[in-house]
C-alpha cells in the first residue's frame, strides 16, 4: 500500500511516498481504507518539531490525525463495527506512528466512529480535532453541560473567534444545535459571509471601529462564552463583552506568544481563563465529545463545503507536503487529501 511517511522533524520536504505492507488488526483494532485524510495545524507542527533534523519517536511517522474511509479488516473481540462500513477518525497519530496519510490503518476500535450515510467522506475526514476541540471549549464553563445536545445552551450567548475556521466552524454549529445563540469575530466580508453560511447568528468585523460596542449592542447582557482562537489579539476585547463569571476557552496560540492580563479586571469579572489542548482532553470528557459529535451528525446539524461555510481544499495523496504548505499558509477553508475512491 502507499503511504507518505517522515524520519526526521522539518519542512513539508522531509515528507515521501513509500509502499509498505498492509497492516493487520489486533485484538480490539480495526482497520479502515483511508478515503479522506484531514489536515490540521498540529499534524504540520507536529512534522516540523522543535527544530529541523531531530529523529522522530518512531522509524518512519506517517502524518495526519484525521481521516474516513470504510473498516476493511476486523480484530478479535471487536463487536461494534463491521467490515464495510463508513466511518470517521479522530487522532489516529497521537502517540502512534500511523496518521491517516497512507490506504490503510490500523488503530483501536475506540478511534474509529461509525459514519451515517447522510455524511458524506468529506465530513468525516473534517471532525477530529476540529469539532472535538469546540465541543471541549462549549463544555469547560462552570455550570456548562459537559455533553452538548439540542437545548443544553438555550439562553446562553457564544462568543466564537475566527468563525472562518475549522474550529470555529464546528464551534458555530454545535453551539447553534446545542441552543446558543451564536456571535462570531472575523476579519473580512469574505470571511464573515462563511461564518453566516455556518449558521453564526451575528458576525462582527473584530477590525472594525467600536466592535467591543457592536457586540454588547448584540448581548446587552455579556457574552456566557468564548471560544477564543487568537487570546493575544483578542485579551481587551474578550474583557469588555465577557459578562460576569464567563469562561474564555483558548484552543489555539502563535509559537513564543505570551499574554498579559488586567488582574483586577478580570478578578472583578470572576473570569476564567480554560485553555484546551484537544490531545490531552480527560478520557470521559473526550469520550462525551465523540458521542456528541456523532448525535450532531445524526441530526444533520454538521455540514462542510462551500454552501455550509468551510470550503474544501484538495490534493491527491502524492501532494501531502503541499496540503501540510497550505494548512501552515493559512489556507480559507478545510484542506483534504484524496487517499483512495469510496
Amino acid at each position: 500500500m502507499k503511504a507518505i511517511v517522515y524520519s526526521r522533524t522539518g519542512d513539508s520536504d522531509v515528507l515521501y511516498l513509500i509502499d509498505r505492507p498492509t497492516p493487520e488488526p489486533g485484538p480490539g483494532e480495526v482497520r479502515v481504507r483511508i478515503v479522506i485524510s484531514g489536515v490540521n495545524p498540529t499534524d504540520w507542527k507536529s512534522r516540523r518539531g522543535t527544530r529541523p533534523g531531530e529523529v522522530t519517536p518512531f522509524e518512519q511517522m506517517v502524518p495526519n490525525q484525521d481521516g474516513s474511509g470504510v473498516v476493511d479488516a476486523i480484530g478479535a473481540g471487536v463487536k461494534s463495527l463491521k467490515i464495510g462500513q463508513r466511518v470517521w477518525i479522530w487522532e489516529a497519530a497521537w502517540g502512534r506512528s500511523d496518521g491517516t496519510a497512507q490506504e490503510h490503518v490500523v488503530l483501536p476500535v475506540r478511534h474509529v466512529v461509525a459514519l451515517p450515510d447522510s455524511a458524506s467522506y468529506d465530513l468525516g475526514a473534517s471532525l477530529g480535532i476540529p469539532a472535538l476541540t469546540a465541543h471541549r471549549c462549549l463544555t469547560v464553563s462552570e455550570g456548562s453541560p459537559k455533553l452538548l445536545q439540542p437545548g443544553v445552551l438555550k439562553g446562553n450567548v457564544v462568543l466564537v473567534s475566527g468563525g472562518a475556521g475549522a474550529v470555529g466552524h464546528a464551534a458555530i454549529q454545535l453551539a447553534r444545535w446545542a441552543g446558543a445563540t451564536v456571535i462570531t469575530t472575523v476579519s473580512s466580508e469574505a470571511k464573515a459571509e462563511l461564518a453566516r453560511l455556518a449558521g453564526a447568528d451575528h458576525v462582527v468585523n473584530y477590525l472594525g471601529k467600536n466592535a467591543s460596542a457592536v457586540i454588547r449592542s448584540l448581548a446587552p447582557n455579556g457574552i456566557n462564552s468564548v471560544v477564543e482562537v487568537n487570546l493575544a489579539v483578542n485579551r481587551e476585547l474578550d474583557l469588555k463583552v465577557t459578562a460576569p463569571g464567563a469562561t474564555v476557552a483558548i484552543y489555539a496560540a502563535s509559537a513564543g506568544s505570551e499574554v498579559s492580563l488586567p488582574l483586577r479586571d478580570h478578578m472583578v469579572q470572576n473570569a476564567r481563563f480554560q485553555f484546551v489542548f484537544v490531545y490531552t482532553v480527560p478520557a470521559e470528557a473526550k469520550d462525551a465529545a465523540v458521542s456528541a459529535v456523532s448525535a450532531a451528525l445524526a441530526d444533520g446539524a454538521l455540514s462542510i463545503g462551500d454552501t455550509a461555510g468551510l470550503p474544501t481544499v484538495r490534493f491527491p495523496l502524492e501532494q501531502t507536503a503541499m496540503a501540510h504548505d497550505a494548512v501552515e499558509g493559512g489556507a480559507i477553508g478545510k484542506v483534504l487529501i484524496d487517499v483512495s475512491k469510496p
